[in-house]
């Protein structure tokens, strides 16, 4: 990875983005990613838990991705069951396969883990992408996210993977 010329921004996702969210949740990709979870964007746009961050990337006005930031200690499903505190959890998607392979999902993923990061009390961050779809996986490797364990999550097999502060720390000069 080397630094991008990609200009992206994040903002707080609001409710005008539900039409496009449920577009986006019915491409191919995204089915793949993620296929047995159902997000409920009228009903969670309109909340704002302290323990999460809903973001829409941008490019140029545009809107490309979504990203989702939680503290899982705090999160009131458990999803992430028993978790120390001082951790964060990404979800990360691009909404448009024509928009895969452009390096925007690496500046959206650069930005997610530096406002992680940017908490002086987070030490670590989680993410689980399905077992079965190593892309991710390779992605998420090239930032320093290291294996933790193979864990079932409601009817995914997922892996867990894990990058600590410190790691990155070391290598993000290097990447971005």
């Amino acid at each position: 990875m080397k630094r991008s010329a990609v200009d992206i921004i994040l903002r707080k996702a609001q409710p005008e983005d539900i039409e496009l969210l449920n577009y986006w949740d019915q491409q191919e990709h995204n089915i793949f990613a993620d296929p047995n979870d159902k997000w409920d964007w009228e009903i969670e746009l309109g909340r704002n838990p302290d323990w999460r961050m809903q973001l829409m990337a941008e490019l140029n006005g545009r809107p490309i991705g979504f990203i989702q930031i939680i503290d899982p200690y705090k999160e009131e499903s458990h999803y992430w069951g028993e978790v120390e505190k001082n951790f964060r959890a990404i979800d990360i998607w691009i909404g448009e396969a024509k928009d895969i392979g452009k390096g925007y999902g690496t500046v959206m993923m650069q930005k997610a883990i530096d406002i992680c990061f940017s908490n002086k009390t987070v030490e670590a961050i989680l993410i689980d992408p399905l077992t079965i779809n190593t892309r991710a996986i390779r992605f998420y490797q090239r930032f320093g996210f290291e294996f933790v364990e193979y864990r079932k999550f409601g009817d995914d097999e997922c892996s867990v993977y894990r990058l600590e502060r410190s790691k990155w720390e070391s290598i993000k000069a290097f990447l971005i």
